[in-house]
């Protein structure tokens, strides 16, 4: 792979692994130690704060994969950052989201235990797609 194409998915994939670092460590635990009573408002705060932080660092990565998949020859570093990718974003897309809007309705304890584990779910995913970036350099 070209060095302009896999230095964008190496940026890419580690300012993904970097959000998704501090979604698991910081924002998530403290979200999930809001007593019920403070849950609506603070979940409906969480959301519309990191919204905007998904999309623009989810764009990028979508970006940044495509790009680097339609680079020939495509490595197998390559298409390890793009399964990482994609999974983060299914689990996403499928577990996270879906989540969130229950939990929107009010606190649960067993959707919040599930909204932490797929989260978990996804920091694996996220060093997936970063070690397959840097390997396709």
């Amino acid at each position: 792979m070209s060095s302009g194409a896999g230095s964008w998915l190496v940026l890419a994939a580690g300012a993904h692994l970097g959000f998704q670092l501090t979604v698991t460590l910081v924002a998530y635990p403290a979200l999930a130690d809001v007593p019920p009573d403070r849950w609506a408002r603070a979940h409906d705060s969480h959301s519309r704060r990191i919204t905007p932080v998904v999309a623009v660092v989810y764009v990028g990565l979508l970006v940044a994969v495509v790009a680097a998949l339609l680079h020939e020859p495509v490595s197998n570093g390559t298409v390890v950052a793009a399964v990482g990718a994609a999974g983060s974003m299914v689990l996403t897309a499928a577990g996270a989201a879906p989540l969130h809007g229950r939990l929107g309705g009010g606190h649960d304890t067993v959707l919040v235990r599930r909204l932490l584990l797929v989260d978990r779910m996804r920091l694996v995913a996220a060093v997936v797609c970063a070690a397959g970036a840097l390997a396709a350099l």
